[in-house]
């Protein structure tokens, strides 16, 4: 297990959204990682390092690796013997369909799903209850008043203790208020988008509206891009990195996806950060983080690791981003030339 270094900066808490819960600004996620490509011990050490780094919060999903990744991180909790009451643990609900032999009722925000889908994440992860449980999308077949009454009832039964949702839409997330409203019910407390310098128009403008309606919090994910923002791809795509892993049917259907042409124009843009992140003696991770902690609407910014050390180097963003001024946020838009526009005009 590598070594917490000296000088590293004290971790920083917030209130996800409204709520009375604090989770650590940076987090640590499974996404594309344990149970994947990263073996179990490197997923016990890279745990390691964020919990010793002052991470609280571990997000999952029960669709990562086929829920290979709720186990590992569930031998991680046990193999550590870490109090539960220290850690806030999330998962996600919609895409269960690798754990029974007919998909039909195995997907999406059913009632049956979202129980049976719980139940079946809490055995991988060895836990009585998740902190945070989230609607891994929206779910356009089945009746939002249903997934509503579904969610709030295994809050009630104790198998988790605030729900929200995932890559929602604005309307949908007040659609859901509405319902809870109405009902007497808990609504969604926090959305987990992503949100990165390369991807901001839902969370800076769509989602607006939203925290000061409804308190709603984010928690994070792909802070970096898949490493396009670490600027590792300034000089084309290394062997050893997640992006030239082809036989990945997700990192393949990505590549369809995004196009030569447009990857190249990402990482040109990329390189141009480089003199910021040089002028606060950061990284260019460490600056993309720091970068989504100065939003004042992030809970937390999940991360992603396959070594203890880029965790070590990451949380050098919670004290980055209180370097990040004005003027300094005012280049970083100029270059990046993405900015969405602070008022949507009502009429052309």
């Amino acid at each position: 297990m590598a070594t917490k270094p000296e000088g590293l900066p004290e971790m920083e808490y917030r209130f996800l959204g409204r709520s009375g819960l604090k989770v650590s600004a940076l987090s640590l996620g499974g996404w594309l990682t344990y149970g994947n490509h990263v073996d179990e011990d490197a997923t016990f050490a890279c745990m390691k390092a964020a919990y010793d780094a002052g991470c609280n919060f571990f997000d999952c999903a029960e669709e990562y690796s086929r829920g290979e990744s709720e186990i590992a991180m569930g031998k991680a909790i046990k193999k550590f013997g870490w109090k539960r009451n220290d850690l806030v643990i999330s998962t996600k609900i919609y895409w269960g369909a690798a754990f029974g032999n007919n998909p039909v009722n195995n997907v999406g925000l059913s009632r049956k799903h979202i129980i049976e889908g719980l139940d079946g994440a809490l055995a991988r992860l060895q836990l009585d209850y998740v902190d945070l449980v989230y609607a891994h999308r929206p779910d356009r077949q089945t009746p939002m008043e249903e997934t509503v009454r579904a969610f709030n009832h295994v809050i009630n039964k104790g198998k988790a203790f605030y729900w929200g949702t995932s890559d929602w839409s604005a309307d949908e997330i007040a659609q859901a208020w509405r319902y809870a409203d109405k009902l007497g019910l808990i609504g969604p407390v926090m959305e987990q988008p992503e949100y990165n310098m390369l991807s901001r128009q839902k969370v800076e403008l769509e989602y607006a509206h939203l925290y000061r309606e409804v308190g709603l919090g984010l928690t994070t994910f792909s802070p970096l891009r898949l490493g396009i923002l670490s600027g590792k791809y300034r000089d084309g795509i290394p062997d050893d990195s997640r992006l030239a892993q082809t036989q990945n049917e997700f990192i393949a259907g990505l590549w369809q996806w995004t196009g030569k042409e447009k990857f190249e124009a990402m990482a040109a843009q990329v390189r141009k950060l480089e003199p910021i992140a040089k002028s606060l003696g950061v990284s260019q991770s460490v600056l993309a983080l720091a970068w989504i902690l100065s939003n004042k609407n992030v809970s937390s910014a999940i991360m992603g690791a396959s070594k203890p050390e880029q965790v070590f180097e990451n949380v050098q963003a919670v004290a980055a981003y209180k370097k990040l001024t004005p003027e300094i946020l005012a280049e970083i838009d100029t270059i990046l030339n993405n900015k969405p526009p602070a008022v949507v005009p009502r009429y052309a």
